[in-house]
């Protein structure tokens, strides 16, 4: 077993997931078939990449000896270290493009052992590449660091994968920052304790970089941001180590975890932080309520939002969406919703949420679905609207894999906005983004769905997918992106919600954030990590 090897399947290499749960062959051809159907073009299926085909840039450094043991400069570490997962990343895997492989993989077991990789980079002019699980869909954790640096060194935190401390009195819990989320989750859960966060990459991401990121999770209200859970965190920097208070609240001038949350590795690597908990819940309802006008739909779901009942899940698709992953057609909008405790039932509340559609033209034709943990006779969600979307959406991030494979566009941008902007922001952007694909790729189509809902916005979430040119993909993406991002921030929207900065975004974010932060920012930077060696060229 090779340094990072997981023991869920094989990791793939170059795109998302496990090599056990790809889509297979006959899928595949079926995929390209509908997709050709609709584009009305010839679809071409490229052959997944291999390593042994791969013309990885030999090292440039080699680990010292003091930490040799824990290095790595296989191929294929360092192949699969080169990207995340977003499109563009898939698209440059599958054609064997890795230009800036990292020179060592680090698998540090301890935060000495990061201490020490921090600095042998420092004292070598090594750029330092902080990487949780390798799930960043927005350039986040490339070693794209250009000639200032004598090689680049991916630091992987897998193996700092503990819950080391529970405090069942105060619900939370001490938890290295490498813990994937099922092995986070299974060591809560004989303590009768969640985290309750769980985004759609949970299999396949860590705790370091939901905070690296300010993840936003799958639950709708209330608890929707990672930052909502840290209690207090430890980052190691070439400066020296950061660790705040462990407290409940403070008033104690600027947060010192607000500097970290979202940094993405460029102000210091993230070892472990105390998490606050939840019971895990016992009661849950669901529902899928369908509506003949969309704006009646958004009208009840910020009733819903602005109703202080705070349902789990308040996820609102267009109607193409409805129809590709939920199976429900002849709708203009599916609002899916969800109730959930730990305390008592939440029939109540859902009856409420359901009334609430109701009174804008809303419509539950499967009635609501609930069960009780304790009974193995309650109902559950299953082959209904509700559960036909969650299946859909847990296998998405490998349907992706197959559209790089077919040469087709698929990307994702999701943002937020205030109510009473957001007709405005739907509008512009899917008028904006039709055209691109239009003139682009002579057709294809954009989805919307709400993944958050707030009492003053919603967190709208765009999908594309159209046909591309086999070796111009990332030409005709860079056009699309560059649409995308210009009418967001246009609109009033933010140029991310919860996928981060990393790369892909810096141009829009450094037009969004205030001048003056951003030069606080860099003073933080040069006080935390004086050469520039962590992950340069992302936030800061």
């Amino acid at each position: 077993m090779t340094a990072g090897t997981m023991t869920a399947g094989t990791r793939s290499w170059w795109g998302w997931g496990y090599e056990e749960q790809a889509i297979d062959d006959d899928e595949l051809r079926r995929l390209a078939g509908r997709l050709a159907e609709r584009f009305g073009t010839e679809v071409t299926i490229v052959d997944a990449p291999t390593l042994d085909a791969l013309d990885l840039r030999a090292p440039r450094v080699a680990p010292p000896d003091s930490i040799a043991d824990w290095c790595s400069t296989s191929m294929d570490d360092r192949a699969g270290h080169t990207y995340g997962k977003s499109y563009r990343d898939l698209v440059r895997a599958v054609h064997g493009d890795l230009p800036n492989p990292p020179d060592v993989v680090a698998f540090p077991r301890s935060e000495a052992d990061v201490v020490d990789v921090l600095d042998w980079c420092a004292a070598e002019g090594l750029a330092a590449i902080p990487y949780g699980a390798g799930s960043s869909v927005v350039g986040g954790v490339e070693c794209a660091v250009g000639d200032a640096f004598a090689g680049a060194v991916t630091i992987d935190l897998g193996a700092l994968d503990q819950v080391v401390e529970v405090d069942r009195i105060s619900r939370a819990a001490r938890i290295q920052a490498g813990a994937l989320g099922p092995a986070l989750e299974a060591q809560l859960r004989p303590h009768g304790l969640t985290l309750r966060h769980f985004p759609q990459s949970f299999e396949l991401s860590t705790l370091g970089g939901w905070l690296a990121t300010r993840s936003g999770g799958h639950y709708a209200t209330v608890y929707t941001h990672i930052d909502d859970f840290v209690e207090s965190m430890r980052v190691v920097t070439p400066s020296g180590i950061s660790e705040s208070r462990r407290l409940p609240g403070s008033g104690a001038g600027p947060s010192p975890d607000r500097l970290f949350l979202g940094s993405e590795g460029s102000l210091g690597i993230i070892t472990e932080a105390w998490m606050r908990l939840q019971d895990r819940p016992r009661w849950r309802a669901s529902a899928g309520v369908v509506f003949s006008n969309f704006a009646d739909a958004v009208a009840a779901t910020r009733a819903i939002a602005q109703s202080a009942l705070f349902p789990t899940n308040c996820r609102l698709l267009d109607g193409v969406e409805a129809a590709t992953a939920a199976g429900v057609t002849g709708t203009a909008g599916l609002l899916v919703l969800g109730f959930e405790s730990a305390d008592h039932p939440v029939e109540q509340a859902m009856a409420r949420a359901v009334e609430l559609c109701r009174d804008h033209g809303g419509d539950v034709p499967g009635g609501v679905t609930s069960s009780d943990a304790s009974d193995s006779s309650s109902s559950r969600p299953s082959d209904d609207a509700v559960g036909s979307w969650r299946s859909a959406f847990l296998r998405a991030p490998y349907q992706r894999n197959a559209f790089a494979r077919c040469g087709v566009i698929a990307e994702t941008f999701e943002t937020a906005c205030t109510w009473d902007a957001f007709d405005a922001l739907h509008a512009g952007v899917t008028s904006a983004v039709g055209e691109a694909i239009e003139r682009i790729c002579g057709g294809g189509w954009v989805t919307c769905r709400f993944t958050h809902v707030y009492p003053d916005g919603p967190a709208p979430y765009f999908t594309v997918t159209a046909p591309g040119r086999i070796g111009s993909e990332l030409a005709m993406w860079d056009e699309i992106k560059a649409a995308a991002s210009d009418a967001l921030l246009a609109h009033g929207g933010t140029i991310t919600h919860h996928h981060a900065v990393g790369r892909d975004h810096d141009a829009w974010y450094r037009r969004q954030r205030p001048e003056m932060f951003g030069q606080a920012l860099t003073a933080a930077k040069a006080a935390l990590d004086p050469a520039g060696i962590l992950n340069p060229g992302v936030i800061v």
